[in-house]
């Protein structure tokens, strides 16, 4: 298993940070790694050292991604929930860097602005890893990209196309990452959904120099023609007040992916989510949702999440293989 030395000590906040052929690298670890752990080889590198998770927003697969990855690599980890750090709150974020940094050999953080994972990483002295910010989220896009590879062979020219509400962590990541492998992005709301105007002109430069594109589009029949992949996410965010609901499923209704777009984008067109997603009323915020709005699904439809062209746990479970790559080759 060969690790390139130029990942060592570095953090993981950003794909605008690493070059095209360093993400590469980081896919091609963790399709070494996954091939490890399914032949039960031991992969204990890095035994001995500890990690801290901060987590200021909860979540079901970052959490057992770094924890298991953790494990698997011999390390320890310490889990900080919301109540249990103080980050922020009874102490800087610059303080809480310096003293886990001395107490830790990386930290990972999932929370709210990018400016809050940057600070830790200005001040900790050791790897910082994003788990998901309001602005980014680059360890799913990783794994996104490894199922895509599994499953096509390839990335370069795939056609991805994200419908829904493309201006936050997943859109802006999603794009990011076309980009610097080489594929086409497709962003497709309305228009007031599409990501910053500035990011997407530094996701078209960089686009430029790898082959691949970034395009938006607001009508959904004509963006699906031809895509590898539809990808869609929640239409509304953790730490998004209950009232945007009915203006999301206003104003995204007609970007739920159905059956109908999956045939509109062929056979060979394979259906991606991050999780969690409200595809039926088996969650509380779908039948609270259903109560209010009469919906019975809501980015995606049941039939579509569960249907023989997903492949939303594959991906779920590449998270694990790639924040586990990030953590051996970055420590």
């Amino acid at each position: 298993m060969d690790i390139s030395p130029n990942f060592k000590g570095r953090s993981f906040l950003t794909l605008l940070d690493y070059t095209p052929e360093e993400l590469t690298a980081l896919l091609d670890l963790a399709d070494a790694l996954k091939a490890q752990k399914q032949q039960g080889v031991p992969h204990r590198i890095h035994a001995g050292k500890n990690v801290a998770l901060i987590f200021e927003k909860t979540s079901t697969r970052t959490r057992c991604a770094f924890e298991v990855a953790a494990a698997d690599l011999g390390m320890y980890a310490v889990y900080l929930d919301p109540k249990a750090s103080q980050i922020g709150k009874k102490e800087s974020i610059a303080d809480t860097a310096k003293v886990l940094g001395r107490m830790f050999d990386g930290i990972e953080y999932r929370g709210f602005g990018q400016e809050r994972v940057e600070a830790l990483a200005k001040d900790a002295g050791v790897p910082v890893w994003n788990g998901l910010t309001n602005e980014f989220h680059p360890t799913q896009v990783l794994a996104d990209a490894m199922t895509i590879r599994e499953h096509f062979g390839s990335l370069k020219g795939r056609k991805l196309v994200f419908l829904g509400d493309a201006r936050y962590n997943m859109g802006n990541s999603l794009m990011i990452g076309c980009a610097k492998l080489g594929m086409r992005f497709v962003g497709c709301a309305p228009e007031k959904y599409f990501p910053a105007p500035e990011l997407a002109a530094r996701c078209r430069e960089i686009a430029a120099e790898t082959g691949g594109s970034v395009a938006f589009e607001t009508d959904p029949q004509k963006a699906v023609r031809g895509a590898d992949v539809l990808y869609t996410d929640v239409w509304v965010s953790m730490g998004e007040p209950d009232e945007v609901w009915a203006e999301r499923i206003a104003d995204l209704s007609p970007y739920r992916v159905t059956r109908e777009l999956m045939e509109l984008a062929g056979p060979q067109c394979r259906f991606m989510h991050c999780l969690p997603a409200f595809h039926d009323l088996e969650t509380e915020i779908g039948l609270d949702v259903y109560e209010k709005f009469g919906l019975d699904c809501m980015e995606v439809t049941d039939e579509v999440f569960n249907g023989p062209q997903s492949i939303v746990f594959d991906e779920a479970e590449n998270r694990m293989h790639t924040i586990k790559a990030v953590m051996a080759a970055t420590l």
